[in-house]
């Protein structure tokens, strides 16, 4: 087997999985999933004012 034989099955192998990787994350069935972990980091923030928002450590010190 030629050096440049390995390489051009290498090369064939890389792409093959590049595209499989960016299939599976455009993929339309994996779109819930993505959304729902892209609003993880924001899961703790507190709710907007005209929500009912529970108060906050610092609002029950003023009192």
């Amino acid at each position: 087997m030629d050096i440049n034989t390995l390489r051009s099955v290498a090369t064939v192998l890389v792409a093959v999985a590049f595209f499989a990787v960016c299939w599976w994350a455009f993929s339309p069935s994996r779109r819930k999933q993505f959304d729902e972990a892209a609003q993880l980091p924001f899961a703790d923030e507190p709710k907007a004012q005209g929500e009912d928002a529970s108060p906050s450590s610092a609002d029950e010190t003023k009192k």
